[in-house]
């Protein structure tokens, strides 16, 4: 297994495939690539004639070729962070946790431990691990502990005196932070992130999104978790050669076009979306609800109101920037479909359309706010994950809310059906990387009712996550971008279905395509065979 970095040989290849399967060209086989966009498709006869012509021939033997996946929601830092990190996520109980996080104190001698992913919904005690317990594991280190949502977490007492959080809201000085305070631990622990740090971190990230077929990520950062510097890093990085592509949006209220225009400029981004939050989880009990949640006090909390969020989609449209929020409660999407129409009001309903905006996460929305959607259209970015991980009746979305508010959630199929266009994504770190994973949790969906096929779910995880950003590119099309994956079937062949994709509906445990050659814009990022 190799991958290409951006000091290797920045020559765009000539690349002939033959003798596969090639989404979206029925009888195809062969498919050639060259300057960076897809210069002839046909059959295997017709691809002797461009064999002599090409750096690289890859024999098929039958695997399937697709556009790269778009991955819509991402944090690209924090992913590289997690693969170099402690994660938590397959932790049974508190003790277990804290003996991962001692065993990595005494490792890092005294540096900053980062523990990541633990859901107490999976933990005997049911609980979060506590300041005094990090205390005692690790010898009063500093210990940032966040919530597998990233809206909440467990720090250590050095942490928590680091980030002066005592009396900032959502302190518990049990060592849980939530709202500001969540907001402070983690700036407080990324500042003393070097560049070469975050260099390390994006690497890996990358790297993890190349390997898993992943074309272009969309970075989604905001204040409360990273720096600007982070937006400069990351769109850097995805404009080398051999590298997953970037676009980034920053989540930052504005009030009018000059700020928003300035701010747009300034950092490079396609939008002031994505982590600007109108609510927050369910898992921290933090997402706006108009009922409450069943499990703990409280209807959560909502972060903006209608007017904020009006003035700033009037202030983007007119910059010509994208504007969106993270949504995830019922009632603060209902705030959040006023603020969106009272910007229609003043900008005009074909503004608001062609400025493509955005909503992430879209969780409990009702038949009226996917009514708004569908009319001012805007985008959602969605995660399948989040069902497939806590969806369902016995999962902690039915703990938080009741079984009947967990079926509606990621509602994907009442979304397409209302004419909402749907992005796919995973919210890295908060769930992994893996588009094919977030096409059986679509096609799987808890909800029978809420399930789409794997065509509509490929679609909206290539073309989707392309067009939401305004990028050519999520199709195998002639004279455009060479942004291809090839896809072995690991233990023998899978069913094929619709489109000659694989038949993911067949069964909810079959095993998922693996990439073996991974292209973007006509560079290789990832070879599963070497050179």
């Amino acid at each position: 297994m190799s991958t290409q970095s951006s000091s290797e040989d920045t020559r765009v290849p000539t690349i002939l495939l033959r003798g596969g399967r090639l989404h979206g060209h029925d009888g195809a086989q062969a498919l050639l690539s060259r300057g960076g966009t897809i210069a002839w498709v046909g059959d295997d006869t017709a691809a002797e004639a461009h064999a002599d012509t090409a750096d690289r021939v890859v024999d098929l033997d039958g695997a399937l070729v697709t556009a790269a996946f778009c991955d819509a929601h991402v944090h690209l830092t924090m992913s590289g962070q997690g693969l170099d990190g402690i994660d938590l996520s397959e932790t049974g109980s508190v003790g277990e946790a804290l003996r991962l996080i001692e065993s990595a104190a005494r490792t890092l001698r005294g540096r900053p431990v980062y523990a990541h992913s633990w859901d107490e919904t999976k933990w005997v005690e049911g609980r979060p691990v506590t300041a005094q317990e990090l205390d005692r594991a690790t010898y009063g280190g500093v210990v940032y502990m966040p919530r597998v949502d990233a809206h909440s977490a467990s720090v250590s007492s050095a942490m928590a005196a680091a980030a002066r959080v005592h009396g900032l809201d959502g302190w518990d000085p049990a060592g849980i932070a939530t709202r500001d305070a969540f907001a402070a631990v983690t700036n407080a622990f990324t500042s003393a992130m070097t560049d070469a740090d975050r260099e390390h971190y994006l690497d890996l990230a990358l790297r993890a999104a190349a390997e898993r077929g992943i074309g272009l990520v969309h970075e989604t950062g905001a204040a409360h978790l990273t720096p600007f510097a982070d937006v400069r890093h990351v769109l850097e990085a995805g404009r080398r050669p051999a590298r997953t592509a970037t676009v980034a949006y920053w989540g930052q209220l504005v009030a009018d076009e000059a700020e928003a225009a300035e701010l747009g400029q300034f950092l490079g981004v396609a939008g002031l979306a994505g982590d600007l939050c109108a609510d927050g989880s369910f898992g921290s009990r933090t997402a706006h609800l108009l009922e409450p949640y069943l499990d703990g006090p409280g209807h959560g909390f909502g972060y903006l109101s209608a007017e904020e969020i009006s003035q700033h989609v009037i202030a983007c449209t007119r910059a010509g920037l994208q504007a969106g929020m993270h949504v995830i409660g019922d009632a603060a999407l209902h705030t959040m479909a006023e603020g969106f129409r009272r910007a229609a009001e003043v900008v005009g309903r074909e503004a608001m359309i062609a400025t493509r905006h955005r909503w992430e996460h879209v969780e409990l929305p009702d038949a009226e706010v996917l009514a708004t959607m569908a009319d001012l259209g805007i985008w959602a970015s969605m995660q399948p994950a989040f069902d497939g991980l806590w969806g369902g009746i016995e999962n902690m979305y039915a703990a938080r809310l009741g079984e009947e508010r967990a079926l509606a959630t990621v509602p994907l199929r009442s979304m397409r059906d209302a004419g909402v266009r749907l992005a796919l994504g995973s919210d890295s770190p908060v769930t992994r990387m893996h588009p094919w994973q977030a096409v059986q949790y679509a096609v799987w969906h808890h909800n029978p009712d809420q399930r789409l096929t794997v065509a509509e779910a490929v679609h909206a995880h290539t073309v989707g996550g392309y067009e939401l950003a305004g990028r050519p590119g999520g199709t195998l099309a002639v004279g455009g971008p060479a942004s291809y994956v090839v896809w072995d079937a690991p233990d023998g062949d899978l069913p094929v279905g619709e489109a000659g994709l694989p038949d993911l509906a067949a069964a909810p445990d079959l095993p998922l395509p693996v990439a073996r050659l991974t292209v973007v814009d006509g560079h290789v990022t990832f070879d599963r065979e070497g050179d």
